[in-house]
């Protein structure tokens, strides 16, 4: 794993350090790292990150459980203004050797989810602490209190077309 391969933020763990009673790993981004990070996801500021996580290893891998939390600013889809919010996901992660992988059980409904790979023997919760912050971003923010009210355009009377329809059918 480099860097690079992973993204701004990257912490990793060797997975065989993990005593049996489990492990806490507290990711606190940088300020580097929030800057970095909010230019990779298009958003104005990152004030801070951080990823709370428990692992526990298992004889198929490690079990990551958790939260991520984020102090982000965004642009408002409707006002087009910056505005401030709070983000908080639940993580819930199976890493495991590729070698141990499980196959994808044939089925029709796939609930099935493959855990993800341990590489050379580590994790990296710093990308783990990023991918979910991804996930919890909201595609189409809106400012607190800001609502789009759409109107539909028959029902607009002052348009610069209403005095063309008034002249239909005087001929």
């Amino acid at each position: 794993m480099t860097p690079e391969a992973v993204g701004p933020l990257t912490r990793v763990v060797d997975v065989a350090n993990i005593p049996p009673s489990g492990k806490h790993v507290r990711v606190e981004a940088s300020e580097e790292e929030c800057r970095a990070l909010a230019q990779d996801f298009g958003l104005p500021g990152i004030q801070a990150l951080s990823g709370d996580f428990n692992l526990t290893a298992s004889a198929k891998g490690v079990h990551v459980a958790g939260v991520v939390k984020a102090a982000i600013t965004q642009i408002c889809v409707v006002s087009l203004d910056p505005f401030d919010s709070n983000i908080e996901e639940e993580v819930e992660v199976d890493f495991a050797e590729a070698s141990g992988m499980p196959p994808e059980p044939p089925t029709d409904v796939h609930e099935y989810e493959p855990p993800d790979e341990i590489v050379n023997g580590q994790i990296d919760l710093g990308a783990l602490t990023a991918e979910f912050l991804a996930l919890g971003l909201d595609p189409y923010p809106r400012k607190p209190g800001i609502s789009f009210d759409y109107k539909d355009p028959k029902d607009v009377k002052d348009s610069p077309f209403a005095a063309l329809d008034s002249l239909k059918g005087k001929e």
